[in-house]
């Protein structure tokens, strides 16, 4: 597969001359205690603090931020920042779920005054190119910086919130500053189907691996360099301290719930293999306290989860569970189905996983149906999981099928890692 949006060597020589960014010092060492081993760790805005703000020294900022942009005392760097008078912070701008995190999933927040900072707050969800743009000049900022927490899978809409804001800051003549957070599935080697841009949607506006296996500064750096029709002038405050296979609790970070329905850095370690049930007609777990974790229907009993563990999957137990959503699918009724448990997080593959059960559930339950829309196309990028499980495929015969595709992305990624 052409990965769209290819650059030459010599696209590249260009762009570093519009990008600037904070050296990465040696990570901290690692300790068995999750306090001790994040202890060392600094994320980009704890960098940009201690740097006295100096990279924002006499700009007009806005902040595209949710409840996740907090220091490591909970404070929210909007709140922090307005409150330094070293920073001319004179505007906000939230994603899906809003800025203060009060909308649930395809909800916002709208335009208003944020009633603790008085600060205006702008809606960029679902707003992209030049109408975006527009907002960015109507709020007079001149330097738009970014600091959300992702989940690593290339449905959460945070990271395209990321992508359109660089295009529209660009379209603008907007300066881009991005501070990284840790990837709480850590940056091991992406996995899953690569999207094929037919099917780009704001859950996917580029042909990148369903886990990707970045951070939001690496992804920038490549969207600067892959994809965006011209670069944005872009700065990214690297984080020090962190390893590729560290996973979130080693971060010592607090775990603020990104969205209504990731209530834990468990739910994210699941999230891109289960997130692929919000295309059928199974529950996904909204509405319960275990959303990604907990997938069931009406008529599901134990062979789901008997039949799942026998494929003995590495890293993961499956147990027959019942529940009654109070929200979303099945709201209020009881149904069965299977909660996934994570034994060995560092053999889990979560996309496999999440194909496997698709295959396991269509072969036990007669029922089991694809949301009417193909929305399970959008999500894995293409017809392909969708038409080979009609077929018959088999698990390993589903992942072979993206393998060239995935080798492709993994080449291209490489360029933009930035942590060892």
């Amino acid at each position: 597969m052409n990965l769209s949006g290819r650059r030459s060597l010599s696209r590249r020589g260009l762009l570093a001359a519009t990008t600037a960014a904070v050296a990465v010092a040696a990570p901290a060492p690692s300790s068995a205690a999750a306090a001790e081993r994040g202890r060392g760790l600094r994320t980009g805005f704890e960098r940009l603090a201690a740097e006295g703000y100096a990279l924002l020294d006499g700009r007009r900022v806005g902040v595209v931020t949710n409840p996740t942009g907090v220091t490591r005392d909970v404070r929210h760097i909007v709140d922090v920042m307005h409150a330094d008078e070293r920073v001319n912070l004179v505007a906000v701008f939230g994603p899906e779920h809003g800025f203060r995190g009060t909308a649930q999933a395809g909800g916002s927040e709208g335009r208003y005054d944020d009633p603790a900072t008085g600060l205006p707050v702008y809606d960029t969800y679902l707003k992209s190119g030049q109408p975006l743009a527009d907002i960015f000049t109507a709020s007079g900022v001149d330097t738009i910086v970014f600091d959300i927490q992702d989940v690593g899978a290339r449905f959460y809409t945070y990271i395209w919130t990321l992508y359109d804001c660089m295009e529209a800051a660009q379209l603008a003549g907007k300066r881009f500053v991005v501070l990284d957070r840790p990837n709480p599935m850590t940056g091991r080697a992406a996995q899953g189907p690569v999207l094929h841009k037919e099917f780009a949607t704001f859950v996917g506006r580029q042909p990148i691996a369903q886990a990707h296996g970045m951070t939001v500064a690496e992804l920038a750096r490549l969207f600067n360099g892959e994809f965006l029709a011209a670069p944005v002038a872009l700065s990214t405050v690297l984080m020090t301290g962190w390893k590729r296979s560290e996973f979130h609790d080693a971060s010592g970070l607090p775990w603020v719930p990104p969205s209504p329905n990731m209530p834990t850095a468990d739910t994210a370690l699941v999230y891109a293999g289960t997130c692929m049930f919000e295309g059928t007609n199974l529950s996904e777990g909204r509405g319960t306290t275990r959303p990604f974790e907990l997938l069931g229907a009406e008529g599901i009993d134990g062979k789901w989860a008997a039949a799942a563990n026998e494929l003995g999957l590495p890293g993961v137990h499956f147990r027959e569970a019942y529940f009654a959503p109070t929200f979303s699918k099945f709201q209020g009724k009881t149904i069965g189905g299977v909660q996934i448990h994570v034994h060995d997080r560092a053999a889990y593959d979560p996309v496999r996983t999440g194909i496997a059960l698709l295959v396991s559930a269509r072969k036990v339950w007669s029922g089991f149906a694809w949301r009417s829309d193909n929305w399970i196309d959008k999500l894995t990028g293409s017809t392909r999981v969708r038409t080979m499980i009609d077929a018959g495929a088999s698990t390993d015969e589903v992942v072979a099928g993206w393998q060239e595709e995935l080798a492709a992305f993994r080449r291209i990624r490489k360029e933009y890692l930035i942590y060892k």
